[in-house]
Parts: structure tokens; sequence; C-alpha cells
């Protein structure tokens, strides 16, 4: 039993490289020791789905349950199964079974294994389910029962990001978020002193220099800075794609460092001599930050693709803007004027045109991570103060059969008069759709940014509720800018009426007959000042 403990360990050492057929190798190694092994059977399922070979797995769990009916690696192996089948329920059932059953064994090395990867296994299923919550608490949980230190600090920066959409106390999410910095105790940054340049030398760094929502508020930063004052390099750390290309332009210098190591990319940045490096993407999916933490610049700012504190000690601002108004961050605060967001939109949008129906139609197109069961009590309200009107919900979770199921479920719950919601999944079309959209319902109080900037530019109204933090205040902040404060709630009640009046009095017309000339010519989508009030907060940082 030991040399089969043994190859056991292999295995996992070779799934935690990534390696599945020397997986399936030291299965095979397990079988040829003991034919009627069920952990040997359920390795070889395991190898299987991670090499997308679903038949296969399934077939080698039937030979893992003939053995052993409760095994536990073949229940997890279950659930990556349903998983991959978008078999949201089932997922769930069984994910939450094999992680309490693992729990009860702490001082198993194996079991130990099995519950970080139910963990990690059952987040994006939660988070497509809405239930941002427990997907947060499975990735700090997860953190811990690792011992790659990179890995843990990716797994933690993850649950940073979800907690945004459910934590409403911004000294919570300060808290959480300082405790991200225990990942690189072993890191001494090392700071350069500032440089004496003829130009300002500032670095731009993100994963989504490509089709990305941060996409579409990269240009004016690429495009229209002074090159009298300033050279401009952008570090990409994600895949390129068509996007990519149309980002790219004679006035910058360009870096592709997909898949290089953070200790390695600081190094470029120290030897490039870059005075401000701006982060673009803060705890969101591939974060730059552990790049940052080696302090590769002078000085270093947190902009644009997150909308709370990183908590991280090596960057020393975080840009907002006197709307959104940030409190409770680590970094010092750099408030522009206008709005911290400049909209330069990617797509090609489809003309404006609205039909005319007898009934008001209210949609939401956000990510259903932000819709909060008192975000869904408000728009039932709508519907009830607004006769002959219904609302579309479009996003991923529409997709999906259990999607569905679990949305209907949670309307269900509080009475939702579901016959006047119609479910739409995703879909290339989507800024075509809103075309049958009157109003559009931003979140709250996780806000709307680019969903929101997309809907008003398609000639739809939105109405924002502004709340008491930086994230819950950025669609007041873009509204402010679009020159639509009319649109701007101060509470759930004044949320509900100015929707209902908007849907009652069909102001909604009023919109939609000039609404895109009229962000095209507002502070929203002014790249020329929106760059002139940054590069003056970098020339005062600078000095």
């Amino acid at each position: 039993m030991t040399e089969i403990a043994d190859w056991l360990k292999l295995a996992e050492k070779f799934a935690d490289d990534g390696d599945a057929q020397a997986m399936l190798g030291a299965a095979e190694e397990i079988l040829e020791i003991d034919k009627n092994c069920a952990e040997g059977y359920a390795v070889t399922a395991e190898a299987n789905l991670y090499l997308g070979e679903i038949a296969t797995a399934e077939n080698f769990l039937e030979k893992t349950f003939a053995l052993d009916k409760n095994n536990l690696r073949g229940r997890l192996v279950q659930g990556g199964i349903a998983a991959e089948k978008f078999q949201l329920l089932e997922e769930f059932k069984i994910f939450d079974a094999v992680i309490n059953d693992a729990k009860k064994l702490a001082n198993n090395f194996f079991a130990q294994k099995i519950l970080y990867k139910a963990l990690t296994w059952s987040v994006n299923g939660l988070y497509l389910a809405g239930n941002a919550k427990a997907a947060a608490e499975n990735l700090r949980e997860a953190s811990t029962l690792t011992n790659n230190i990179e890995r843990a600090a990716e797994l933690y920066s993850k649950h940073l990001f979800f907690r945004n959409y459910f934590e409403t106390d911004s000294a919570a999410i300060k808290n959480f978020a300082q405790d991200y910095n225990k990942f690189f105790a072993n890191i001494q940054p090392c700071a350069p002193e500032k440089f004496s340049h003829s130009k300002i030398k500032i670095g731009y760094i993100s994963p989504d220099f490509r089709k990305h929502a941060v996409a579409n508020f990269v240009s004016p930063l690429l495009n229209n800075f002074d090159t009298e004052k300033f050279s401009v390099t952008c570090y990409s750390t994600g895949k390129s794609d068509g996007v990519t290309q149309k980002i790219k332009n004679k006035k910058i210098f360009w870096r592709d460092l997909y898949n290089v190591a953070a200790a390695e990319i600081a190094k470029i940045i120290r030897a490039d001599e870059i005075d401000i490096l701006v982060d673009l993407s803060g705890h969101s999916q591939n974060s730059c930050l552990p790049v940052l933490a080696y302090k590769p610049a002078p000085v270093q700012i947190c902009a644009l693709g997150y909308t709370a504190t990183t908590g991280l000690n090596a960057v020393d601002y975080f840009l907002s803007d006197t709307i959104c108004n940030a409190e409770n961050f680590t970094e010092k605060i750099l408030k522009l004027e206008g709005c911290q967001f400049c909209y330069a939109p990617l797509n090609k949008f489809p003309a404006v045109k609205h039909k005319k129906n007898n009934f008001v139609t209210f949609g939401s197109f956000n990510n259903f991570a932000k819709v909060t069961d008192k975000v869904l009590t408000c728009w039932k309200e709508i519907l009830d103060g607004v006769p002959d009107s219904k609302l579309v919900i479009k996003n991923k979770i529409c997709s999906v059969e259990d999607g569905r199921k679990i949305l209907l479920d949670r309307l269900q719950k509080i009475n939702f008069p579901v016959e006047k919601v119609e479910l739409r999944p995703y879909s290339k079309n989507y800024l075509e759709q809103y075309n049958e959209i009157d109003i559009a319902l931003d979140t709250f109080p996780y806000n709307g940014g680019l969903t929101t900037c997309e809907a008003l530019f398609m000639g739809v109204p939105v109405v924002t509720l502004k709340g008491n933090f930086h994230g819950a205040k950025i669609g007041a902040s873009i509204l402010t800018a679009a020159n639509l404060p009319e649109l701007i709630a101060q509470d759930s009640q004044d949320y509900i009426k100015k929707a209902v009046e908007l849907g009652r009095q069909k102001l909604f017309k009023d919109y939609q007959k000039n609404l895109r000339e009229k962000i095209s010519q507002s502070a929203l989508t002014d790249a020329q000042n929106y760059m002139l009030a940054l590069e003056k907060i970098y020339c005062e940082i600078i000095k």
C-alpha cells in the first residue's frame, strides 16, 4: 500500500504541474499493483477530465464506484464533469458534499488535495449563478490549502475581486485587501530613485489590451497623450487578438509579456526606467499586482480596471474622481474633476432604431452576479408601477438551462411577476438588441461600467443608484460626465420613482432621439480634456 500511496502522491504532483498524460501513467502503475484499486480508476478518470475526454472519464468512474461507491476523488470528478456540462444544480450538490466530507478528513493528505480542487472547481459555477459570496469564500479557503505561494496569491486576489459583488463596507474591504501583502512577504521591493528624463515615462500594464471591457477606456491613454512631454510603453501580459492590433499605434512602445513571470516583468520595467507605472487590472482576472509588488517604478498607480483598494503596499495611488470620492483605501487618492473613465468604444455600433411598441421594456444586460435580491425587489416594484411593461434580463446565466432555473427560482421566491420577464441568452448581437429596450436598469451596489456606456450609446437611458462607496458610485460618475444627472437616484425609492416616471410618462422617447450624439459631445468621450487633466496629475505626483 505504501507503493500505491507513493504513486498517488506523484499523480497529485503531475496534476499540480498540469501534466495529465503523466498522471495517466501514474494511474497505470497503481492498477498494475492492484487492479481492484478504486483510487487508481478515479485518478484515471480525473486525468481524462483534464484532457477533455469526458466519455472516457465517465467510463472509469463506473469502475471506481463499482469498487467504492463513496470514493471521494470519484465524486470530485463527477462534479467536474457536471461543471463541464454546465449542470449547475448537480455540480453544486456534488461539490458541497465533497467539501463537507473532505473537511472531516483534515489529517488526510489526499482528502485535503481533493478539498482544494473542489473549492476551486466550484467557483466558476457559483459566480455564473450569481453567488459571488460563496465563490469568494471558497477562494479564500483554497488559498490556505496550497504551498504554492503564487497560486495562493492568485486565489486570494480573485477572492478580493468577488467581494466587490456583495461587500458594502469599504473598511471591511480594506482590511481583507491588506492581507494580500502577506503573499509577498519574502519580496524585497526595490523601488528605483526618481529618474531624470527629458520626457516623463509612463508605463501601462494590463492583461486586457484585447477584447475586454477595459479596452474601451484605454484608447485616450495611448492615442491622446502629449508626445512632447510624455513617452508611453504598454506591458501586455495577456493574449493578443484583433483588438490588440487596433490598440497598438506608432506613438507607443509595446512589450508582449504573455506568460512571463512577474519577477522578470518587473526587471524589464525597471530596465526601461519607467517613471510612473499604471496598473489597469487591480484584482481582476490575471492580475498584474504581483509585478507591482516588486516596485519596479518609483511611482505606481491603480486605475480603470478595478473599483476598490488593492491593499498592496507597493501601490502608491488610486485613480478616482470627485463623484466617486474614494475612501478607506490603502493608496493615496487621485481625483479627476471629471469622470475617471473616458469612453472610447472599440465596437462598431449598429444604428439606433428603437421599435415602437404599446408596452414599455426595461432591460438589464449586466453581469448577473451584480443582481442582488434587493435589486430584484426594486425591479418588481418598477414593473408594478408601469402598466403594460416587461423586463428583459440578458446575460450568460440565461444561456444555461440550470441557470435559468436558478434565476426563476429567485424571482418566484419574492413573488416577482415572471410572466413579465424575458430571459435572453448571451449573444454577439447584444448591442443590436438595445433597440428593443426602452429603459436600462443599473445594478447596485456594484454598478455597471461598460454596460452603462453601451446602453447610452444605443440611445437607452440608464437609471442608476448612487451608493456610499467607490464601486457603488461608478454609475453616478458616468452619468454625470454624460450630462444626465437626472437619471441618478439617491436611494432605492428614488431609483424606483425615476424608472417608473420614465416609463409611465414615456420620457425615454426623448432620449432615444439624440442620446448617442449627446454622449459623443459630452465629457464622457472627451479624450483631449480627459488626458489634459490626467497628465496634470502625472506631472504633480512625479515632482
